[in-house]
C-alpha cells in the first residue's frame, strides 16, 4: 500500500482496528495483525499510537464524534424541539450502519476490559452522549410541549438504556424483540410517555 498522508493513515488505521476488534475483542486483536490487515509494517501504528491502548481510545472518541454528527444531521430538519426529540429517539447509533460494528466493539470494552484509561475514555463517551440528550430533552420541556413528569438528566438516561438495550438484543438476533402483535414498537412506547400527543407514529 502507498504512502497515505498522515491523517488519512491514521484514520486508515482506526477503521482497521475497529474492524479487527469487532472478531477478537480487545484484548483478542494485536497490533500485528492491524497492521497487517492494514497493509503496513507494525511500527507504522507506533507512529501514530503510542499503544493498543490509546488507539482504542481514539476509536472511542471518534465514535462519540460521529455519534453527534449523526445526531445533528438526524435533526437538522427538525421542526420543533418536540420533533427534534421525536427524532432522537428513532436515531440509534447502536443499530444504524454507521455504529453497528463500533459500538459491539464498545460494549464488548464495557464488560470485559479493567484498564482504568479505558474505563475512563468509555465513561467520557457516554457523559458525551448523555450532556447532549439531556439538552434536547431541556429544550423539549420549555417549549412546553413535552411531559416535565421526570427532569432532563433521567430522561437522558432512559434514553441511553433505551438505546444501549435495544442494540444488543439487535446484535444478538432476538427475534421480534422491542415489539408486540399489535405492531407498537419500544420507541412508540418511550416517544408516547415523553410526548404524549405531540408523538405520532408515521
Amino acid at each position: 500500500m502507498g504512502r497515505l498522508p498522515a491523517a488519512q493513515r491514521k484514520e486508515q488505521l482506526l477503521d482497521t482496528a475497529a474492524r479487527l476488534f469487532a472478531v477478537h475483542g480487545y484484548a483478542g486483536a494485536t497490533t500485528s495483525q492491524i497492521a497487517k490487515a492494514a497493509g503496513v509494517t507494525e511500527p507504522i501504528i507506533y507512529r501514530h499510537f503510542e499503544s493498543k491502548r490509546e488507539l482504542f481510545i481514539a476509536l472511542i472518541n471518534r465514535t462519540s464524534e460521529a455519534t453527534i454528527r449523526l445526531w445533528e444531521h438526524e435533526l437538522a430538519a427538525a421542526a420543533d424541539p418536540a420533533d427534534r426529540l421525536k427524532r432522537l429517539i428513532n436515531a440509534n447509533p447502536m443499530v444504524a450502519n454507521m455504529g453497528r460494528g463500533i459500538y459491539r466493539v464498545i460494549v464488548q470494552a464495557m464488560t470485559e476490559v479493567e484498564d482504568p484509561k479505558i474505563l475512563e475514555a468509555l465513561s467520557e463517551h457516554v457523559k458525551t452522549l448523555h450532556d447532549f440528550l439531556m439538552r434536547e430533552v431541556q429544550q423539549a420541556q420549555d417549549s412546553g410541549r413535552v411531559s416535565k413528569r421526570y427532569s432532563p438528566e433521567l430522561t437522558a438516561w432512559a434514553l441511553i438504556h433505551m438505546g444501549l438495550g435495544y442494540g444488543l438484543l439487535s446484535a444478538m438476533g432476538v427475534p421480534q424483540h422491542g415489539g408486540d402483535q399489535r405492531g407498537h414498537t419500544i420507541v412508540d412506547l418511550l416517544g408516547e410517555l415523553m410526548l404524549g400527543q405531540n408523538y405520532k407514529k408515521e
